[in-house]
């Protein structure tokens, strides 16, 4: 009987769920991922969660949001002028954007939500958009390598 095994290579299939049921990735049965345990590929505890597991052996893990993306940080809601936007784009509440941000001198681009926008400001927040949920994965196992 083959199982998972730490550090293993595993192809398998996932659904990536909130709390509310709103599904925010998927990868389906006719295109598995390949991935090697202890790559981070996956946040840890679902990584933990398929050792032991056969090929075709499903399972639901829940993560919660200090094992997934972290808590929601307060500090992370930044007012940026409205003008910053220019004519190119009007934003509005939910919107996701992509905002340069420059972390130990690496330029990098991030997602920031829109969450209020008002007469001269508009409320960004620099938070991943998974910050502060609970997740439910469910997992299979297609293939053990």
């Amino acid at each position: 009987m083959n199982i998972v095994k730490e550090n293993d290579s595993i192809s398998i299939t996932f659904t990536g769920k909130l709390d509310n049921g709103v599904v925010f990735i998927e990868v389906p049965a006719m295109q598995p991922m390949k991935i090697r345990l202890g790559d981070s590929e996956l946040p840890p505890s679902v990584e933990m969660a398929v050792v032991g597991m056969q090929k075709g052996e499903s399972k639901k893990v829940r993560v919660s949001p200090d094992e997934g993306y972290g808590p929601r940080i307060k500090d992370l809601l930044h007012e940026v002028p409205r003008d910053t936007f220019g004519d190119r784009i009007d934003p509005k509440p939910g919107m996701v954007l992509s905002q340069k941000v420059e972390k130990d001198g690496i330029e990098q681009k991030v997602p920031v939500t829109v969450i209020e926008v008002k007469e001269d400001v508009v409320v960004l927040d620099y938070n991943h958009p998974l910050a502060g949920h609970h997740l439910t994965y469910e997992v299979t196992i297609v293939d053990i390598y």
